[in-house]
C-alpha cells in the first residue's frame, strides 16, 4: 500500500529558459575590433563571424520589445533570420569553428542560448550552454545557474546522462535553484539513465548533510530513501528513515507507520502498539487503519480502548456501526471493566505480586489513557523476574511519552531490542518531534 503513496511523480513542466533570463548584452566586438583583437580577447577571424550575428541579435531583442509571448518570440525569430539571409541557426552553426578563444566562446555561446530561447531550439540552446561553460570566462555566480540550465535543457532533450553531469556540477557548486526542483530533476535524471543507485546514494548524502548541520532534511530526500529501502524490502534502513520523515514532517505518520507495518510484519500484540502511535499522532486515515487497529486490540481484555477507536472511527466517517459487530457487547463491558481498575491496582502493587499481574495491570491503565499509572507499574514491573523486558520498556516509554516525559521515553526506547525495537525506534521519533521541533528545511534562495 505505501509504494503508491511514498514518492509523487516529479512535476517536470520546466519553462524553456530554464528560470534563467536572457542575456540582452552582447560584445561591442564592431567597436572594438582592433583593440580586442590585438589583446586577445577575440580573435580576428570570430569578430569577422560574429559582426553579422550580434546585429541580427540586436534587431531580434528590439522586435522583443520587451515580451517574451508566443508572437513576440516568433517576431524576433524573423527578425533575425531575415538579418543574416534567412536561416540564423545555420549561420550560428557555422561561426563555431572561428570561435577559438575562451572570450569567442563565451561570447557566441551567449547569442547562441539567446537565439535558442528566442527560436524556442532546445539543441542550438544546449550548443550556447555548452561553449559558455567550455569557455572558462564565466563569471563564478553564473557557472552554478548555467550547469543548472544545461542539466535542465539536456533533461528536455531527453539526454540524461548530460542532464545528471550539469546539474550534479550545479548542485557541488552550491547552486539552488529558486524553484527548488534541481535534486527532484537530479534523481529522475540518474533514473532514467539506469542509475538508481546514484539517486539512493544522492538522497543519502542530503540527508546526511542536512543532520550533520543540524538542519531538518528535504522531505524529498527522505522519501526517496525510503522510497528506495521499502522497494528493495530492507526493515532496518527503511524503519531509520521513516522515523526520520515523521520526526521532521509530522504529516507525514500515515505513510511511516504504514512501511513499518508492512515490512515488519509484527504479530498483534506488537503491532498494537504501532497502531497506537498512528491513533495518537491522528494518523488514521482510512477503513483499513481502522480496522487493523481493532483487529489488534482484544476488546475482551480492552473493552475500553476498542470502544474509543470504534467511536472515533464513526465520527469521522471512517467505519460505520454496522461494520463492527460486537460495538454493543464491546461497550457493555466498559462500566464493568472501569470498576474493577481499584482492585487491578491494588493487586498489582502488593508486595508478592508476580510480573504478569504487574504488566497485565499497568497494560489496562495505558489502554484506558492513564499513563501515569501505567508508568508506576511498568517501572515496577521492569524489576521483577519473568518480566518481558523488552515490552516493559517500550511501553514504560509510551506511557512517559504521553505525559511529556521524553527524555525519559527515549531513554527507555532506546533499551528495546529485537522484533519490538522498529516500534521503539517511531515512539522514539514522536518523543523526538515532541521535545525538539525540527527546524524548517532551508527554502530554496532565488536567483
Amino acid at each position: 500500500m505505501a509504494r503508491k503513496f511514498l514518492v509523487s511523480r516529479v512535476a517536470l513542466a520546466v519553462a524553456l529558459s530554464s528560470g534563467l533570463a536572457m542575456t540582452v548584452a552582447t560584445p561591442a566586438m564592431a567597436a572594438k575590433k582592433e583593440k580586442e583583437a590585438a589583446g586577445g580577447k577575440f580573435s580576428p577571424e570570430f569578430v569577422k563571424a560574429a559582426q553579422p550575428l550580434q546585429k541580427a541579435m540586436e534587431a531580434g531583442i528590439a522586435a522583443l520589445g520587451g515580451q517574451q509571448t508566443p508572437e513576440a518570440l516568433a517576431k524576433a525569430k524573423a527578425a533575425i533570420d531575415g538579418a543574416v539571409g534567412g536561416d540564423a541557426k545555420a549561420a550560428f552553426q557555422a561561426a563555431v569553428p572561428a570561435a577559438t578563444t575562451p572570450d569567442d566562446k563565451n561570447a557566441l555561446g551567449s547569442m547562441m542560448r539567446n537565439f535558442g530561447i528566442i527560436s524556442q531550439d532546445l539543441a542550438i540552446k544546449q550548443e550556447g550552454n555548452k561553449l559558455q561553460l567550455a569557455s572558462g570566462k564565466l563569471p563564478a555566480a553564473e557557472v552554478g545557474k548555467t550547469n543548472y540550465d544545461a542539466g535542465i535543457t539536456a533533461y528536455q532533450l531527453k539526454d540524461y546522462a548530460n542532464s545528471a553531469t550539469y546539474l550534479k556540477a550545479a548542485k557541488d557548486g552550491g547552486y539552488v535553484d529558486s524553484t527548488g526542483q534541481l535534486d527532484a530533476v537530479l534523481a529522475d535524471a540518474y533514473k532514467k539513465n539506469n542509475n538508481p543507485e546514484a539517486a539512493l546514494q544522492m538522497a543519502k548524502d542530503d540527508v546526511a548533510a542536512a543532520q550533520a548541520k543540524g538542519q531538518a532534511p528535504s522531505e524529498t530526500a527522505l522519501r526517496s530513501v525510503l522510497q528506495q529501502t521499502y522497494t528493495a524490502k530492507q526493515l532496518a534502513p527503511s524503519v531509520e528513515y521513516a522515523a526520520l520523515l515523521s520526526q521532521y514532517y509530522p504529516g507525514t505518520w500515515n505513510t511511516s507507520l504504514s512501511v513499518v507495518r508492512q515490512l515488519a510484519s509484527l504479530p498483534r500484540d506488537q503491532n498494537l502498539d504501532l497502531m497506537r502511535l498512528m491513533f495518537l499522532t491522528g494518523a488514521m486515515n482510512d477503513k483499513r487503519d481502522y480496522f487493523e487497529y481493532l483487529e489488534n486490540v482484544d476488546p475482551r481484555a480492552f473493552p475500553g480502548e476498542a470502544t474509543k477507536v470504534t467511536n472515533d472511527g464513526i465520527a469521522k466517517g471512517k467505519i460505520t456501526a454496522a461494520e463492527i459487530p460486537d460495538k454493543a457487547n464491546t461497550e457493555g463491558r466498559v462500566a464493568g471493566d472501569k470498576a474493577s481498575l481499584p482492585a487491578t491496582e491494588r493487586d498489582a502493587n502488593k508486595p508478592g505480586a508476580t510480573a504478569a499481574t504487574v504488566v497485565g495491570a499497568a497494560d489496562v491503565f495505558l489502554s484506558y489513557d492513564q499513563p501515569a499509572k501505567a508508568e508506576a507499574l511498568y517501572t515496577k514491573a521492569a524489576g521483577l523476574s519473568g518480566a518481558d523486558a523488552n515490552k516493559v520498556a517500550l511501553r514504560l516509554g509510551m506511557a512517559q511519552a504521553q505525559q511529556g516525559k521524553y527524555a525519559e521515553a527515549e531513554a527507555n526506547f532506546a533499551k528495546v531490542t529485537g522484533t519490538r525495537a522498529p516500534v521503539a525506534k517511531m515512539w522514539s521519533a514522536y518523543a523526538k518531534s515532541k521535545a525538539n521541533p525540527a527546524p524548517a528545511a532551508a527554502a530554496p534562495a532565488a536567483n
